[in-house]
Order: C-alpha cells, then sequence, then structure tokens
C-alpha cells in the first residue's frame, strides 16, 4: 500500500514568542535536565565540530545549545522565529556570536548569503510546517559535504494524544501504546498545563519515512540514526524493574545527520538492477 506522506497541511503561525517568557523560565541559561545530559552532548558528537568551522543552529530559542557548542567552534550563529527568545539568547550569548530573527522556512537575508559547515535543529522540526521548505533552506546554507544534525521527540514511540504508558498486570510489563503513526496529524498542545491559561502552541507529528524522503527530496544523504534513551533512573518501588527496563528499552529522542550531497549525481553510479529472470 502506498502511503501518502504529503498530506496538505494547514500552513499556520508556530512561533513560540507568545510563550517566550515562561520557555524561559523553563530552560534557562543552560537548557534543561535532560537536554543537558542527553541532548546537547550527543549533538555534538554526531556534529564533531572543529575550530575553524561555522555552525548555524536553526530553531534556536534562547541560546543554550549554541553556547555548549561554543566550547568547540567559535564562528555560530543563531535564528529563531521569536523575537523575544532572540533577545534572550543575545544578552546570554558571547558577543561573537550573531542572532536574527527569522522563519526556518526562508532564512532572513543577514543570513541567507552566508555558507556554514554544519548546521543544527534540535527538539524543532517538530514545530514547524511545512517541512520540506526548511531542509531546502539549510541545504542552500550548507557548504558541500556540510552535515545536518536534526533532533525530534521519537516519532515511532512518542506522539502526543496518540501514545502513552500502558501496564501488563500478567506479564509484570510496562509497555508503550501507539494508537496512530502512520497519518501526519497537527496536534494541539496546551503550553501551561494545569493553569486558566488556554495559550496553546502546534506539532506536527510525521513518520519516519516523511523525514527520510524530505531529506532526500532536498539534496541530503543520512549518513547516522541514532535512538537515545533517557538518562534517569526509575523511583524505587514495586514496578521500578519494569519501569527502568521500558526507559532502556523506549527511547524518548530520534537524531539525524544528513550529509549535503548531490543525490542525483550519487544514484547514477550505483549499478544497475539485474534482471535474472
Amino acid at each position: 500500500m502506498k502511503m501518502n506522506y504529503k498530506r496538505n497541511m494547514n500552513r499556520i503561525e508556530t512561533s513560540w514568542d507568545e510563550s517566550a517568557q515562561w520557555y524561559h523560565g523553563l530552560v534557562g541559561e543552560k537548557g534543561m535536565e535532560l537536554q543537558r545530559a542527553v541532548v546537547f552532548p550527543q549533538t555534538l558528537r554526531l556534529l564533531h565540530l572543529q575550530p575553524h568551522e561555522r555552525l548555524l543552529d536553526v530553531a534556536c530559542g534562547q541560546g543554550a545549545f549554541v553556547r555548549e557548542a561554543f566550547r568547540f567552534c567559535k564562528n555560530i550563529m543563531g535564528v529563531d522565529a521569536s523575537p523575544h527568545l532572540i533577545a534572550y539568547a543575545k544578552k546570554m550569548s558571547p558577543k561573537q556570536m550573531r542572532f536574527f530573527t527569522g522563519d526556518a522556512r526562508k532564512l532572513p537575508r543577514e543570513v541567507a548569503g552566508e555558507r556554514f559547515d554544519a548546521i543544527s535543529c534540535i527538539l524543532a522540526i517538530a514545530n514547524i510546517d511545512p517541512l520540506q521548505p526548511v531542509f531546502q533552506e539549510c541545504r542552500k546554507m550548507l557548504k558541500p559535504s556540510g552535515r545536518l544534525a536534526l533532533v525530534v521527540a521519537h516519532p515511532c514511540f512518542r506522539i502526543p494524544r496518540q501514545s502513552g504508558w500502558g501496564w501488563d498486570e500478567q506479564r509484570k510489563l510496562q509497555y508503550r501504546r501507539i494508537d496512530r503513526y502512520l497519518s501526519e496529524m497537527k496536534i494541539p498542545i496546551q503550553m501551561h498545563p494545569g493553569s486558566r491559561a488556554r495559550e496553546v502552541t502546534w506539532t506536527f507529528h510525521r513518520p519516519l519515512g516523511a523525514y527520510m524522503r524530505a531529506l532526500g527530496e532536498a539534496g541530503f544523504m543520512v549518513d547516522a540514526l541514532e535512538e537515545w534513551t533517557t538518562h534517569r533512573k526509575s523511583t524505587p518501588g514495586p514496578r521500578a524493574r519494569a519501569d527502568m527496563s521500558s526507559k532502556q528499552e523506549i527511547p524518548l529522542f530520534l537524531a539525524m545527520r544528513a550529509i549535503s550531497v548531490n543525490v542525483k549525481a550519487q544514484c547514477s553510479r550505483l549499478p544497475k538492477p539485474v534482471n535474472n529472470q
């Protein structure tokens, strides 16, 4: 059965500018615990930045990741759709870093003429729609053989409102329940759960195949795909062993490293299929 990964979605505003102050309080200068312990160090390992290289962080927020990356290279730029988050990034970051307000689907002119060795987009691509223009912009910004690092909440296991935990009493196992996966979905997320505020932002679920297809069509070849689990330990109790097993087996994040290549040229060099009939 042929799956339609290009389901039409209404293009809507997804900037977190209205929630910038709340988000800044949540993330802080150095990032949330999971970012500091798992996402940032693993992404830096994937990027393998060198001192002479140039990095662009797309949807950089208040710049927590690029301040970590600054330990490895100094020529760094960040772009985010939220003017307030960019203001926080400028205030907290070294002066030689440059930050600009702009749409990841059409990067601002201050960035458009630049070329980079590496681009990162961390826990943000699922909040941007449509997907293809983002990858096309990244492809234009990268030098030949430049690399793009993407990190998303795992699309196979962490689908908002369409996945959750369950408990098998007979087997004493904690399991992950998946209600929907292949359909692309636009899902509203309440930004302040438990409060009277009804502020909503949007996340866009896409199956893994949609990401791979979009990257390939934009001129990228994925050379690394990793699944990262949490670093947290289970709270002692009767289900602690099962909970720890699920933490180790069901990943939180999916990370992809894609290389900017001439995909058509690469494919033309592949051997032709042989018909043995």
